[in-house]
Formats: structure tokens, C-alpha cells, sequence
């Protein structure tokens, strides 16, 4: 199938396709004209690499999955590598959310103090993400 037919029947544009044969996550066979040609399974690879980009995983990280991807969801094999570099991924994003978290307490800290300061004029923060509307 061409990438036009690839692309509606995964709802992934054309341009997003090019992307994850430049990255390795898809390979494309070429006609005698040119044009990218797919087989069946790339409806299936294009299904677990959207899955796997829904989990916050890398493009990078993705390509070194792949290979152990089986089904649409995909389940994943348990090799020791594979584990290591999910492993790798879930601290990465533990630290950043303890950076989120340092930085949300910092910042509410601040406020606190501005609101003691200048309360009367300045409603109390909400902890909406909107800005205060001065009384």
C-alpha cells in the first residue's frame, strides 16, 4: 500500500509517516517510480509506535522497543534490555516531576508571601493557574 493508503487507515498523516521511517520505527519498501510502498504490518508498527509516543516514550527509546512489540497495544517482552531502558525512562520522568513539584511548592511559597504583602489589594491565589484580577 502507498503512504496515502497507510495514512487513512491509521489516521497518522503523511507527514508524520516520512518521520518515523527517517527515525527507523517503519521501513518502506520503493517502487520502479519511487513511491514508498508498505505492507500489512505496517498498520500494526504504526499502531504500537502511536502507543508507545502516547507513553511519553522517545523516538529513540521506540526504535529500541519495537523489536520486542507484539500486538496493537503493544505488549512488550520482558527481555532484560527492554526493562532497562523502561526502567531508565520512568526514573527520567520521576525526576522531572519531582522538579514540577519542587518548583510548584517554590512558587506557591512566593505567592503566599506576596499575598501577606500586598493582600488588600490582590485577591488570595486560588491554585487555578488564572491570575489574581486586583480588588
Amino acid at each position: 500500500m502507498r503512504i496515502g493508503e497507510l495514512s487513512r487507515r491509521t489516521g497518522v498523516n503523511a507527514h508524520q509517516l516520512r518521520y518515523y521511517e527517517a527515525q527507523g520505527l517503519l521501513e518502506a519498501d520503493r517502487s520502479a517510480n519511487g513511491y514508498r510502498e508498505y505492507g500489512e504490518a505496517a498498520v500494526l508498527r504504526v499502531k504500537q509506535i502511536r502507543h508507545l509516543l502516547g507513553a511519553g516514550l522517545s523516538s529513540e527509546d521506540i526504535a529500541y522497543l519495537l523489536p520486542c512489540a507484539v500486538g496493537e497495544a503493544p505488549e512488550l517482552a520482558g527481555c532484560p534490555e527492554l526493562l532497562a531502558a523502561m526502567r531508565s525512562r520512568l526514573r527520567r520522568l520521576d525526576e522531572q516531576m519531582d522538579r514540577l513539584a519542587r518548583s510548584r511548592a517554590a512558587l506557591v511559597d512566593y505567592i503566599d508571601v506576596a499575598e501577606r504583602v500586598g493582600g488588600e489589594r490582590y485577591p488570595p491565589f486560588d491554585g487555578s493557574g488564572r491570575e489574581p484580577v486586583p480588588a
